[in-house]
């Protein structure tokens, strides 16, 4: 069972973040709402992203990141972390990257929302929290998040359930896709598979795309 609740619904809108000299924009500051939100195809009204190459659009409109990691990297870097932390537009707590699966769809609020891949931490990680190994700390871990798409609009507000309706083609999980991508790149039998499961966003799809013609798969 992969259901869960809605410990914080977060948005923001760009601003500058340094890392190592260079100033870019970046959405990754997200602030908790208090009120209902509403979820529209592309992203929560109030929240934009920067870098609309690798971040936001129809596939990416729901950042979410499990709210029940917090303890573990306060204990690892001696801080704390709070809902937002990771720029995750939800953040989530019952259910892990485990848990949940490329397709599974759930109700979460008035919204409908699918998962469609897991989230690829970045430098902007990093520069948010002053930590350098961060990216490479959550790429060991799997603890990456995921993003969803949105099959129905409407409105969430923290303390919602996040229920499973249908699980997902394959059930692959979250967990399952980041150990393949980054640990396993060798496992074809297993990229084969992940290539099968119509949910998983383009992108993705083109990263185990190009693990595959390692193989002469062309």
């Amino acid at each position: 069972m992969a259901d869960g609740v809605v410990v914080s619904v977060n948005t923001g809108k760009p601003k500058a973040l340094t890392y190592k000299q260079k100033v870019v924009q970046s959405g990754i500051f997200k602030i908790p709402q208090e009120g209902p939100v509403y979820l529209a195809k592309e992203n929560f009204e109030g929240d934009k992203q920067a870098d609309l190459v690798h971040h936001g659009g129809a596939d990416k409109a729901v950042c979410v990141y499990v709210g029940d990691h917090f303890p573990v990297w306060g204990e690892k870097f001696n801080r704390t972390f709070e809902p937002g932390a990771f720029g995750e537009n939800i953040t989530l707590s019952g259910c892990s990257e485990a848990d949940i699966h490329i397709g599974d769809v759930f109700q979460m609020g008035e919204a409908i929302v699918q998962v469609s891949q897991p989230r690829e931490p970045c430098y902007k990680i990093a520069a948010k929290h002053g930590l350098d190994s961060f990216p490479a700390d959550i790429v060991e871990t799997g603890w990456s998040g995921f993003y969803m798409r949105v099959l129905e609009e409407g409105f969430v507000r923290k303390n919602d359930s996040f229920i499973l309706l249908e699980k997902g083609e394959k059930q692959l999980s979250i967990l399952h896709i980041n150990k393949i991508r980054y640990h396993d790149r060798t496992n074809f039998d297993a990229i084969e598979e992940i290539l099968s499961v119509k949910a998983l966003a383009g992108d993705w799809q083109k990263a185990f795309r190009k693990l595959w013609m390692k193989k002469g798969n062309g």
